[in-house]
């Protein structure tokens, strides 16, 4: 056995995708570490904790970590229930951490991947070189090395800007006070209260967004003096209702026509075609949203940025990466996830072969692997990894044979047509005459 195979494999990330990766591997015998800057398994989704997942428990557990956590004593839970991301920790993602035992450290942050003794441009013995994984910890910083590395940091820390160019607008680090990236949770006496009476400026059409419209509709039921304000980039509100009422999963399309009517119904003012520029803050400190077309929003409270995440890969500058030039996602990936091209729900199967990166051992899974693409379901990343895992075991006949099937969206997620609605102004994903589709389950990780 050669000294590069005794290493360990790393895993970056101890959320779905990363445990996962994890159970995986030791279903194979392959030794591995698994290491999360949270202080606890799940970190980013105990962040969005009080949001309900589109799915049902049936589809939200890996199978190699329920067979870790059967051995555990595991009491699984309801499979036909809708948890909400806090369930989803207490009773699996920790749980499941907890059984992994010794091999899954906490506090513990990856600032660099490379490849030992040589950084991006030196060739010579590259592929045979392992990979030097660079941490800090309490008790400082420190240097692991690894076969393999995967990386499931996701895109959680790297949530889009408030400007409708993809970069801060003019003014907005400046007013970080007033802008939240995160849905509200309106159960939360202090989030309650930032909110409550005041005029909240809502940006985004995706499920983050519609879910933030549906909660603060309701809060103006009992605070009456609470008015909306929905930044929409796109010329018209349609396409982001379009086809609600279609999808697959019955929880996502329920929230687009719950949204819907609240946007109808609720104190809210749409306006469309708004990108933003310039936030500045008024005399009385309240604030003052203006686009690019001159479009000005006033006496703002508060500002709900809910415009999707990015991937970041800071860390990983020293590592030659193959990603496409859009969507920062896989070259191999990109076209079958690119929501400007393909019909959306449509992810065809996918595993270590697409995710391969040019570094030998590396891989980006889960849903840093789609970079800035929108929609990804758990059910994904579980196949991912078990792809992957195979790959990096030597098992290369598993690692090939990847079978997904994900039930349609129901609307479009993408950028779509720029300036206007599709000529027919309906969904661009309208149901085939003849639906083939096997919903196998899945679930949204926001």
């Amino acid at each position: 056995m050669s000294e590069l195979s005794d290493l360990p494999v790393v895993v970056i990330g101890a959320g779905p995708a990363g445990l996962a990766a994890a159970a995986h591997l030791r279903g194979r015998g392959v030794d591995f570490i698994v290491l999360e800057a949270g202080d606890a398994a799940g970190a980013a989704v105990r962040e969005w904790g009080h949001v309900r997942l589109f799915s049902a428990w049936s589809e939200l557990i890996d199978p190699a970590a329920e067979k870790v956590l059967a051995d555990a004593g595991w009491t699984p839970p309801d499979p036909k229930r809708y948890p909400t991301g806090a369930d989803w920790v207490a009773g699996y993602l920790q749980p499941l951490a907890d059984a992994l035992g010794g091999s899954v450290r906490f506090n513990t942050t990856v600032t660099a991947v490379a490849k030992q003794s040589r950084d991006r441009l030196v060739s010579s013995g590259r592929d045979e070189a392992p990979f030097t994984v660079h941490v800090t910890t309490p008790l400082g910083a420190e240097h692991l090395t690894a076969r393999a590395v995967i990386d499931a940091s996701g895109t959680w820390s790297g949530p889009n800007p408030l400007g409708g160019d993809g970069v801060p607008a003019i003014g907005e680090h400046e007013t970080a006070d007033r802008i939240s990236y995160r849905i509200p949770n309106l159960g939360n006496a202090g989030e309650l209260d930032r909110y409550a009476g005041k005029h909240v400026v809502v940006a985004g059409t995706g499920a983050s967004a519609k879910g933030a419209l549906i909660g603060l509709t309701a809060l103006a039921r009992t605070a009456p003096e609470t008015r909306i304000t929905w930044l929409v980039r796109r010329a018209s509100v349609g396409e982001a209702f379009a086809g609600s009422g279609q999808d697959e999963l019955p929880a996502r399309g329920e929230l687009g026509q719950q949204a819907q009517a609240a946007v109808e119904s609720g104190p809210v003012t749409t306006m469309n075609g708004f990108r933003t520029s310039r936030v500045s803050r008024q005399d009385d400190d309240r604030l003052t949203i203006e686009s690019f077309d001159g479009q000005i929003v006033t006496d703002v409270d508060e500002v709900v940025v809910l415009t999707g995440f990015r991937p970041d890969l800071q860390m990983l500058s020293e590592m030659r990466l193959d990603l496409d030039p859009v969507l920062q996602a896989p070259r191999e990936l990109a076209p079958l996830i690119d929501p400007n091209e393909h019909s959306c729900g449509t992810v065809y199967p996918h595993g270590a072969k697409e995710l391969a990166q040019p570094e030998s051992g590396f891989y980006l899974v889960g849903m840093k692997s789609y970079g800035r693409a929108t929609s990804f379901l758990a059910l994904t990343g579980f196949e991912q990894t078990r792809s992957v895992v195979a790959a990096i075991a030597g098992d290369h006949e598993a690692a090939e044979r990847v079978e997904l099937t994900l039930p349609d969206t129901g609307v479009c997620g993408g950028a779509g047509l720029f300036d206007e609605e599709s000529a027919e102004g309906g969904s661009c994903c309208a149901a085939p005459a003849a639906p083939e589709l096997i919903q196998l389950g899945s679930a949204t990780t926001s």
